[in-house]
């Protein structure tokens, strides 16, 4: 004789009027609301097998939705982290922003994703707006070495700066040492001969001078070659093609260019190309942080990659996982040279 279905006598009955509760949900499967709530929330008690796969088929044929706000009040967390960036259209930080969500996924946390814009005021919003939220922590890629995050501080939510070369006092911090990863792409292109290397460099809000504008000058000075012509600009697209425009008509026209960022030096290769000259045969070219972009465009670029995936699950660790309540500290993770045909080599 086939066993009864606890869920036989319910599916037939009238649709409810109203949102689905936690109490339909343990009526439609013959279990205590308690039960419900140990599934829906993963604990404290364990659940038999059996016993949640029929609380999940009622969730799923009620079209039961858990209310997020009570869970947050329960638990005392939103399960949720913000995340404020310079430029999503950007594609490293898209790339980081992407890799942050998968690691918050990975430990049960939400991502709220907010641009800056590169702005101070705008960023200081934002910061104000996760704050209200009450998000469980703040990833903060800022436009300032020391960003102002009193909001967070008053509301004792925790944050880590990220793209940050040096050690930010009393911050959780995360970055790539600059100047080492400058210094190495810009070593690789004296390898292929070069004496003339120009260096299209990236400006900040700060005004405080660049890891890898330091890394460019090293590697030069200590190759015992005079430093080649650098112009500032944007670190996007539309900076590095002007920058590239102001270092081709420098009397002292470069051999090879390093370029701050990646979307710098998509902006460079417009300007060779409408020069009529070519990369790598007139200008070789090599650039910083490893976006996919990099890897498409043509020809492919020559780039310091940073370490993004590795970098986000420590961030998002020191903020909700096993590093979280440890005093803050700075970590600096290595770069890795990615080498492709825009320098010159096969």
């Amino acid at each position: 004789m086939a066993s009864m279905d606890p869920m036989t006598s319910t599916a037939t009955q009238a649709p409810r009027s109203g949102p689905v509760t936690r109490k339909d949900v343990a009526r439609y499967a013959g279990v205590s609301t308690a039960v419900v709530s140990y599934v829906v929330n993963g604990g404290p008690k364990r659940v038999a097998p059996a016993t949640e796969a029929k609380v999940q088929d009622a969730i799923r044929v009620l079209g039961y939705r858990p209310n997020a706000a009570a869970r947050a009040l329960k638990l005392g967390s939103s399960e949720t982290l913000g995340l404020i960036i310079p430029d999503i259209t950007n594609p490293f930080f898209s790339l980081f922003a992407h890799a942050v969500e998968d690691a918050a996924a990975a430990l049960g946390y939400a991502l709220v994703l907010s641009n800056s814009d590169g702005n101070v005021a705008r960023e200081r919003n934002n910061v104000r707006n996760l704050a209200a939220r009450q998000v469980d922590g703040v990833l903060l890629a800022s436009v300032l070495f020391e960003p102002d995050l009193a909001s967070l501080e008053t509301a004792d939510i925790p944050s880590v700066l990220l793209n940050q070369e040096r050690d930010a006092p009393g911050f959780n911090s995360i970055g790539v040492d600059l100047a080492a990863g400058a210094r190495m792409a810009v070593e690789h292109l004296i390898g292929h001969g070069h004496t003339n290397i120009g260096l299209a460099m990236g400006t900040n809000v700060s005004g405080s001078k660049d890891g890898r504008e330091q890394g460019w000058r090293d590697a030069l000075r200590d190759a015992g070659l005079r430093e080649g012509p650098i112009t500032y600009s944007e670190f996007d697209r539309s900076g590095g093609y002007v920058a590239g425009q102001r270092l081709l008509a420098s009397v002292n026209r470069p051999t090879a260019i390093f370029a701050s960022s990646d979307m710098q030096a998509i902006g460079i290769l417009r300007a060779v190309r409408e020069a009529g000259l070519d990369v790598p045969g007139d200008i070789a070219l090599a650039c910083f942080d490893g976006s996919v972009e990099s890897e498409y465009s043509w020809p492919p670029l020559t780039t310091v990659v940073q370490p993004v995936t590795a970098m986000a699950e420590a961030a998002v660790a020191s903020l909700v996982g096993a590093g979280r309540g440890e005093p803050p500290r700075h970590r600096l993770f290595a770069t890795e040279l990615k080498v492709r045909q825009s320098c010159g080599c096969p």
